[in-house]
């Protein structure tokens, strides 16, 4: 016969998973990655997703370069790091690239997030790209460098020339398209040689699924919906679990009566 826990055991049993639940919660948004660097967002909104970022300890807010030091400022002393987008829409010659990145490191920026030279890409010029990431990490100094391969444009063989040039740059991480396939392949290519992050992440049940397939963080736009669908998702399996109990012990109750 299964064993029934005491009303006090069921009580700090279901207070064990609930901590369990929420650590979970906070350790899996603690890889999330706010996206506040889109042409359209204004000071508000800026303002809102360093805020956002600072009450679940984000790992980063992702901005553009003109914004760098008001996101700083506003984030203050918290642990959420700024990453600046570099490179504009990565045409710019290396040397502006390298401005661009050095001025952000100036005004606070923990992170790079380098757009590398599409025509580059395309064409299979490998050693461009490679230089271009040497010299944007040479400016950045110890700042993290990722190398954005999210471009909805880009093939999978345009990913995997410039998961050829990271490895060969030595960049920090790339970041591809929250799909799965991408995932899997730049994992299995970096080989531990970088951190393979992704973006356009729009629910939680997405960001669980591509965490679980190696990336080591997600970025998107949509850092609150996610937040709470996460929450949602842990709690309702944590009712679940409740209604699965309790119809267990009425089946032996009902059982012991007969």
């Amino acid at each position: 016969m299964e064993k029934i826990l005491s009303e006090a055991d069921a009580a700090e049993f279901e207070e064990f998973l609930r901590m369990r639940r929420e650590t979970e919660a906070e350790l899996t948004l603690k890889k999330l990655q706010v996206d506040a660097s889109k042409r359209e967002i204004d000071r508000h909104g800026l303002f809102s997703a360093c805020d956002f970022a600072k009450k679940i300890g984000a790992f980063s807010v992702t901005v553009s370069p003109v914004n760098v030091s008001a996101a700083r400022r506003r984030l203050g002393e918290a642990e959420s790091m700024i990453s600046c987008v570099v490179g504009g829409t990565g045409e710019s010659m290396i040397p502006i690239k390298q401005k661009e990145a050095k001025r952000a490191v100036r005004q606070g920026a923990k992170g790079i997030r380098l757009v590398p030279c599409y025509s580059a890409l395309f064409s299979g010029n490998t050693a461009y790209l490679k230089r271009e990431i040497k010299k944007v990490k040479k400016s950045a100094k110890k700042c993290r460098l990722v190398l954005s391969l999210d471009d909805h444009e880009l093939s999978k063989e345009d990913v995997e020339r410039g998961l050829v040039a990271a490895a060969e740059g030595r960049a920090d991480a790339v970041s591809v398209r929250g799909e799965a396939e991408l995932v899997l392949f730049a994992v299995r290519y970096s080989a531990g040689r970088f951190g393979v992050e992704v973006s356009g992440v729009e629910n939680a049940e997405q960001m669980r699924m591509l965490l679980q397939a190696g990336a080591e963080y997600v970025l998107t736009s949509n850092a609150e919906h996610v937040s709470e669908e996460l929450y949602r998702i842990l709690t309702s399996g944590g009712n679940r679990r409740r209604a699965e109990t309790a119809e267990r012990e009425n089946t032996n109750k009902n059982e012991t009566a007969q």
